[in-house]
């Protein structure tokens, strides 16, 4: 099983930077933040020179997270976001990475759900069929504050799609929210888990807005979810591909990166063996 450093965790870094930290606090792996990699090739940086930096630190590139409103349908608005579809993967490919993460957010919310499936459906169809083209796989994040939300709706999007390069992401603090629990996991393909990010958080009290700035600012541990009966439960599925160390935390985006990288791995092999 691979560790990966989620770009998420060490929010204010650059890309470079992420890649120096990850070597440096023993992980074997990196999930590149999109909006990082865009910003990165925005100004200058090409992936040639990433992947050689990648490379040099003995490192892999296991994930891009992520293509985000994955639920635009409509016009240019679709073209748009097959367009960046297209310029992820691509550049996935080029750091012979394997896995693009692909969701949705709020932007289809008031349809109905049938509708909001069809939707989903046709679009991460289309997704997929951009990265038959450069050997890329998508994992699919349900979003528990969308309407495209639950396990159950994003196994049923990959089974309609029917292509090979599309999975799930097994994202503890999203599944938790959404009605999720370990055994549900535990019943899964392995071959479905293109990836885990390891997290923490709490649900909204009565009345509190879904504002993940509040409900996921806490280490793994340190929230409502049962880190160790998740752990567990895709364990007992038999996968062995990447865990991706996902904090988000204001309070700790604060700290030393060194540290929080340190601390985020550290509390990950805690509670993984």
């Amino acid at each position: 099983m691979q560790k990966a450093l989620h770009g998420i965790s060490t929010h204010y870094s650059n890309v470079l930077t992420d890649a120096r930290i990850a070597k440096q606090t023993g992980y074997d792996s990196l999930e590149i933040l999109s909006s990082k990699l865009v910003r990165y090739l925005d100004n200058g940086g090409t992936t040639a020179r990433l992947k050689e930096v990648v490379d040099g630190y003995g490192l892999s590139v296991g994930c891009v997270n992520a293509l985000l409103e994955i639920e635009r349908h409509q016009g240019e608005q679709k073209k748009t976001m097959l367009a960046e579809a297209t310029r992820l993967t691509r550049a996935a490919a080029e750091l012979n990475c394997p896995t693009v993460q692909i969701l949705a957010l709020n932007g289809i919310d008031d349809l109905p759900e049938e509708q909001v499936m069809d939707i989903i459906t046709e679009n991460v169809s289309a997704i997929a069929t951009i990265g038959q083209e450069y050997g890329v796989r998508y994992q699919i994040e349900v979003i528990a504050f969308t309407k495209f939300r639950t396990l159950e709706q994003g196994l049923e999007v990959i089974r309609r799609v029917g292509k090979d390069n599309v999975g799930m992401v097994i994202d503890f603090w999203h599944l938790y929210a959404s009605g999720s629990k370990p055994e549900d996991i535990a019943r899964l393909d392995k071959n479905l888990i293109y990836g885990v990010h390891f997290c923490d958080g709490r649900l909204p009290k009565p009345g509190e807005p879904w504002d993940q700035m509040v409900l996921r600012n806490c280490m793994p541990g340190e929230g409502e979810i049962d880190i160790q009966a998740w752990v567990d439960a895709v364990k007992a599925t038999g996968y062995d591909g990447m865990w991706s160390a996902e904090l988000f935390s204001p309070n700790r985006w604060e700290y030393d990166l060194i540290e929080i990288a340190t601390e985020c791995r550290e509390n990950m092999v805690k509670y993984m063996g």
